[in-house]
């Protein structure tokens, strides 16, 4: 929902009105005829049609034979672009991968954007449920990921608790924390062990464990690496995975170094 009250003065309204129309199309994968558009978008008929016209152009739309538009490929490479923005230079991304194959745990890099949780890289691993959510992009429940955790537990208490109030806490599953005291004690019990845990949070049956690669003054440059496994491993192995992860953050950590001084 866009705050009216934060509405730039120099707001360009057709690249706004353009972007709403990109949105309503994305949101309908069979897709949206140009007066569905004009209804969802709240347009004119004949202002939707050349905003369609002119995104159909440029590629970030598709009119199909029936008249109905989808989300062109455009779209698609913008978000190839992000991802690879997200996951920073190669060292990064191998490191990344070469932890997922010593442990054969799915692993995960996030950090604030905008001053949202976000993921921004991943490397699979064969030995992890598969959590097709758990992709680069931001995290809505961060809440109930041991990612999350790990990079909530760097703000103050008042930062958090405004975090989760704009956010909210959707309750995945029924092990899923729901009140503010239970997520800080969490947190609390994740600074002891020195590893943020989940079990059964986000998905049931799975389990997540994330420790802090880069601390930073500046809340952006903090950065937080997990891995996923089934829920049952983690109960009989969680110090061999706080082994693992806090040598594979050491990686990723001399890894980010190299680049920074290389610039």
């Amino acid at each position: 929902m866009r705050d009216p009250l934060a509405e730039p003065s120099d707001l360009i309204r057709s690249v706004s009105r353009a972007l709403r129309v990109l949105e309503a199309v994305g949101r309908a994968p069979r897709g949206l005829t140009v007066k569905q558009i004009a209804r969802r978008c709240e347009l004119t008929v004949a202002t939707t049609y050349h905003l369609v016209r002119t995104l159909a152009y440029e590629g970030y739309v598709i009119r199909r034979e029936d008249g109905t538009y989808i989300v062109g490929l455009e779209v698609a490479d913008r978000y190839r672009e992000l991802v690879s923005a997200f996951r920073g230079p190669p060292a990064v991304g191998e490191t990344l991968r070469r932890a997922a194959l010593d442990t054969g745990y799915s692993h995960f890099l996030g950090r604030f954007i905008g001053g949202q949780v976000a993921i921004t890289a991943s490397a699979e691993g064969p030995r992890s449920p598969f959590l097709e959510d758990l992709v680069p992009g931001f995290d809505e429940g961060a809440h109930a990921t041991a990612l999350g955790k790990a990079l909530l537990a760097t703000l103050t208490p008042e930062q958090r608790y405004r975090y989760l109030k704009e956010y909210g806490m959707r309750p995945f599953t029924a092990a899923t924390l729901s009140t503010v005291e239970a997520f800080e004690a969490d947190l609390a019990a994740g600074d002891r062990r020195g590893m943020h845990l989940e079990i059964g949070q986000y998905r049931q049956g799975v389990a997540c464990a994330a420790v802090l690669v880069a601390p930073d003054k500046d809340m952006e440059r903090r950065v937080a690496l997990a891995c996923a496994l089934p829920a049952a491993e983690m109960m009989t192995s969680a110090r061999m995975v706080r082994s693992k992860l806090l040598a594979a953050a050491r990686a990723l950590s001399e890894a980010m170094v190299a680049v920074d001084h290389s610039v």
